[in-house]
């Protein structure tokens, strides 16, 4: 799966530069404790249900973004440019999607912007671990949205990534990465045998800390998932305890 995601990728994308999508200049939210700039990377390999950004999944240039869209227009030169403006104001930039790792620029921003003397997150689903192992050494922090029980991804990002993810994981834990794991739960999506099984699996994996984030409706396409918010209430948190696994609810 891993060459299939690269594969496609490379039909669309060939050249290495960073397709921006979006820039948010300011947030207290995409790295706790931090306050960064997220730069939200163009295109997506998956095709999650309660994608709350879908205008990033395609793999598209800048000049349809222009056409199709109310935002500004940014390039990574004018992101750049208007980060150095931005040190000492900011401790981090965050890296978001869209999918970054399957930008074949990704590296070389991060060096740029780590040469500027900002602390570099990542936000990944992981489903290509050998682009995210080349841009391992260059991040200190990472947002990995745990999607589905492995053996189920398709379920939920509607391809068979269960196996990529996973290794992505085991390599961030390897790594001893500063990490915040997180699922996104509907249930339409993951019922609560789905939910044991995760948390089983990231006991087994070594992980500290899970959150578990109620589904948002805001920008969701999907009616069916959309239907369901109001009342939605909490996951099952009595249900996913598991020894030296702190479950949170965000």
């Amino acid at each position: 799966m891993i060459q299939t995601a690269h594969t496609i990728f490379r039909a669309e994308r060939p050249t290495r530069q960073l397709d921006i999508g979006g820039l948010e200049r300011f947030s207290v939210v995409d790295w706790p404790g931090q306050i960064t700039a997220t730069v939200f990377c163009q295109g997506c390999g998956w095709r999650c249900r309660y994608c709350h950004n879908p205008g990033l999944i395609p793999f598209r240039g800048a000049s349809v973004r222009a056409a199709t869209s109310s935002e500004p227009e940014w390039t990574w030169a004018a992101v750049l440019a208007w980060l150095r403006d931005r040190r000492g104001l900011l401790d981090g930039v965050v890296f978001s999607g869209g999918e970054p790792t399957l930008q074949p620029g990704l590296v070389e921003a991060m060096c740029a912007t780590r040469e500027l003397g900002f602390h570099i997150g990542l936000h990944t689903g992981g489903p290509a671990p050998s682009a995210l192992a080349a841009v391992l050494p260059l991040i200190d922090w990472v947002g990995f949205d745990f999607k589905a029980p492995f053996a189920e991804y398709i379920r939920v990002t509607g391809r068979l990534s269960g196996d990529a993810a996973q290794q992505s994981l085991r390599m961030l834990l390897a790594a001893n990465v500063a990490m915040e794991v997180r699922t996104t739960w509907h249930p339409v999506l993951l019922s609560e045998c789905d939910l044991g099984a995760m948390a089983d699996a990231l006991a087994v994996e070594g992980v500290a800390e899970w959150v578990v984030q109620r589904f948002r409706p805001e920008g969701c396409a999907d009616e069916e998932l959309n239907v369901w918010a109001t009342g939605l209430g909490d996951p099952p948190m009595e249900s996913l305890a598991r020894p030296g696994l702190l479950v949170r609810v965000r």
